[in-house]
């Protein structure tokens, strides 16, 4: 029996198999009119293919939860009514192919009001649909990033209860796991790390201050998120800054903990995007050690990212205890249908569209 097709159960809701999707922007929303911010009909293809393919949980992309959150102008939110009914589509998709529906939410920061990465990723102004980044502090991500405005304590509350919103219509849409993104370098991140986070106030300097808005907003989404549903939070386990420069591994382990005692189901365990220019030993697997140690030493459950492309890989991170799940990025971008093809190659069972009969 392989490891990787075992079902999962958080909660009340159980995975049918350990292959998941990660959110992985598409930069593909209109900027601008009644549907800003909306799931078009290329996220609908794009997810629900994999959905067909046997993926048993998705987490739909970075979803900004307000205009100000999105990391370009051409990113999915869902802070209206019209983005909830757009949703829809794809949840109700999902379900029907034996996925579960996940939403990652999330805030930019400072890394906000920038263009798609096929067009250089650079700051955008006002003329070209962009906006004034926030921040924990009014520090520049690097030397092309204007810096952004330092936020106030009324703003951070704002931004708490945008997240809380934010999961509310989630819910209302149809999905089922709720993901808070404080990873990458986007705005929980930045508070996390004294790297980006240089406030005098209870929001920066120790531990426990710079992880006060963090938990802030989990308390918030959890208090609106039933609960037999997940909460899930993608953290980046590292900055890769030497020494206390940044955000370190021994506090991801720390803070994983306390997570979980506020109701926190699942860390997805990444790693780097708050400094820019740091060298990262990239290469198969290379950040499962840090969801294996997240694992190990809080007793979280965890899901690991990074480079898994083979099938044995995935299999063997999760027999071996390293991981509860593997989230599978770029291989999926290829490869729609990488669990059924895994299932093929491991002997196990998946779902399979009883259109698609003809390929089992």
């Amino acid at each position: 029996m392989s490891t990787l097709f075992e079902p999962y159960t958080l909660r009340s809701l159980t995975a049918a198999n350990r292959v998941w999707m990660p959110p992985m922007c598409q930069y593909s929303a209109a900027p601008e009119g009644p549907l800003t911010g909306a799931p078009t009909d290329w996220h609908f293809q794009h997810y629900g293919a994999r959905a067909a393919g046997g993926t048993g949980l998705i987490i739909v992309e970075a979803t900004g939860v307000s205009p100000e959150g999105r990391i370009s102008p051409y990113d999915l939110g869902i802070w209206n009514d019209a983005q909830v009914e757009a949703f829809r589509r794809i949840t109700t998709f999902f379900k029907s192919q034996n996925t579960i529906p996940g939403i990652q939410l999330g805030h930019a920061g400072r890394k906000a009001s920038t263009d798609r990465p096929w067009k250089g990723g650079a700051p955008l102004g006002p003329e070209d649909h962009g906006w004034q980044a926030v921040a924990p502090s009014a520090v520049p991500f690097d030397d092309t990033h204007p810096a952004p405005a330092e936020l106030t304590a009324d703003g951070i509350a704002e931004i708490v209860q945008q997240f809380a919103d934010a999961a509310r219509r989630s819910l209302d849409a149809g999905f089922e796991v709720a993901e808070i993104h404080g990873a990458h370098g986007y705005l929980i991140g930045q508070f996390l790390s004294p790297h980006s986070n240089r406030r005098t106030d209870e929001y920066g300097g120790s531990y426990e201050n710079r992880t006060r808005f963090a938990l802030e907003v989990v308390d918030a989404v959890r208090a609106v998120w039933p609960d037999e549903l997940p909460l899930f939070f993608r953290i980046s386990a590292t900055d890769w800054l030497a020494g206390e420069a940044g955000w370190t591994a021994d506090e991801t382990v720390r803070f994983a903990a306390e997570l979980q005692a506020h109701g926190v189901d699942l860390i997805d365990v990444s790693t780097g995007g708050n400094a820019a220019g740091v060298r990262i030993p990239v290469g198969p697997g290379y950040q499962v050690p840090f969801a294996a140690r997240i694992r190990g030493e809080a007793g979280v459950p965890v899901a690991a990212v990074g480079l898994i492309t083979e099938v044995e890989q995935a299999e063997k991170i999760v027999s071996n205890g390293e991981a509860d799940a593997v989230l599978l990025g770029r291989e999926l971008l290829r490869d729609p249908s990488f669990a059924r093809h895994a299932a093929r190659e491991l002997g196990a069972d998946v779902h399979v569209p009883d259109q698609y009969h003809r390929s089992v």
